[in-house]
């Protein structure tokens, strides 16, 4: 997808784009929506928008910021790596926040832009750029999660149609969902040539959800399942038994996205800082220090592990438009973004003692609760998008070239 907007501009010119940026951002981006929730990338899932949420989810999707370097031609935004950049930066500036994400942006665009074909990707990729449609992905099974490639949903080729059959788990907001992708069989001979991917409009008959409790209290994995469910031919993205390869491709995205440290588990630390919880829940000392002299060295600690994290991110990500996308790199980002959240809830926590763990009833502020649901959810980070275990396996065999021995 090289094209003239993905090459460098000259200073002068970005400074002029600069300028453009920060006057529409002004203009569109009114200061209650600070602090606001993007209702896209929820988690535990959509909340209402407000009207003024809605007019800035529908003024960034028109003019394609969203997605800042998507290609114009299906609504994106069309600028140059340094463009987005600046744009972003400008919207730090201000506290604006992206309000079109969740797994369309992530993982299931980029994919579509890179497989599939014209059609599809003038029926599906404006709906994810201007936040309209939610995806969802039907890739794990109950018996085939580390093993993905022993899946068993069945796709019967039915002539102008396939007929679906089977069973999904752990589907990330499936119960919310419009559309879904999903890795489906469609040969029972072949293991990994045998599998294809296939997009399921969720409102189909025979599609059904089942919320997934966990620990953290809230509910935004299900169980899918698919009964005798049609999906016309043109819904397969690649060829028949492609889906190895682009389901792979896919999951590149995922952890270059969740590398990031969005979602849930770094919510409440984005808008408070763990030097400010500290000096809240902790004191200071005479030189308005933390009185603390151990927790003030870990903080430092976790503070510049945040830091050369980020930067490396940013120096990946330059990587990664050079080299056509993201690569098994990825592995090395998830494994140690999960870390990095991890350690903060855990840090936090202690921080706040008692107040950080609890889960209702007076006592406790809203900060403290969402604290204790931050940390439980937390624990999923190192298991969702691949576990450590698969990454460190990602990471063996493609970065270190370590292959099994026989």
């Amino acid at each position: 997808m090289a094209t003239a907007a993905n090459l460098d501009r000259p200073s002068d010119s970005l400074e002029s784009f600069r300028q453009e940026a920060r006057a529409w951002l002004e203009a569109n981006f009114t200061p209650e929506l600070r602090g606001a929730d993007n209702a896209m990338s929820a988690v535990e899932g959509p909340s209402e928008e407000t009207p003024a949420q809605r007019k800035w989810r529908e003024a960034m999707g028109d003019k394609g910021w969203g997605v800042p370097t998507w290609p114009k031609e299906y609504g994106g935004g069309g600028l140059s790596r340094e463009e987005a950049r600046v744009l972003q930066e400008e919207m730090a500036r201000i506290g604006a926040w992206n309000p079109i994400g969740g797994m369309g942006v992530m993982m299931f665009g980029p994919t579509l832009l890179e497989y599939g074909n014209e059609a599809q990707k003038r029926e599906h990729i404006p709906g994810i750029v201007r936040g309209e449609v939610r995806w969802c992905q039907g890739y794990s099974e109950p018996g085939a999660g580390s093993d993905l490639a022993s899946l068993q949903t069945f796709a019967e080729d039915k002539g102008d149609h396939y007929l679906v059959n089977g069973q999904k788990t752990w589907t990330s907001g499936g119960q919310w969902a419009d559309k879904c992708f999903a890795l489906v069989r469609t040969d029972k001979s072949q293991k990994h040539a045998g599998i294809s991917f296939l997009l399921i409009d969720m409102t189909s008959d025979g599609v059904e959800t089942r919320p997934i409790r966990l620990i953290s209290g809230s509910s935004p994995f299900c169980e899918t399942f698919f009964t005798n469910v049609k999906v016309p031919k043109e819904n397969l993205v690649g060829r028949e038994g492609q889906g190895w390869e682009i389901g792979t491709r896919l999951l590149q995205h995922e952890r270059n996205s969740l590398s990031g440290g969005g979602g849930s588990a770094g919510r409440m630390s984005q808008g408070t800082s763990v030097p400010e919880i500290a000096r809240k829940y902790r004191g200071t000392d005479a030189e308005g220090r933390l009185d603390d002299a151990d927790l003030r060295t870990r903080i430092i600690k976790h503070e510049m592990d945040q830091r050369a994290f980020a930067l490396t991110l940013r120096r990946a990500a330059r990587e990664a438009k050079g080299n056509g996308g993201p690569s098994a790199a990825t592995s090395v980002m998830k494994n140690v973004g999960a870390r990095i959240i991890q350690d903060r809830a855990e840090i936090n926590v202690e921080i706040m003692g008692m107040q950080g763990l609890g889960w209702e009833g007076e006592g406790f502020s809203s900060e403290e609760l969402e604290q204790t649901r931050t940390w439980l959810m937390g624990k999923a980070v190192s298991i969702y998008g691949g576990s450590s275990e698969i990454q460190n396996n990602v990471i063996a065999k493609r970065i270190l070239g370590m292959l099994d021995h026989q």
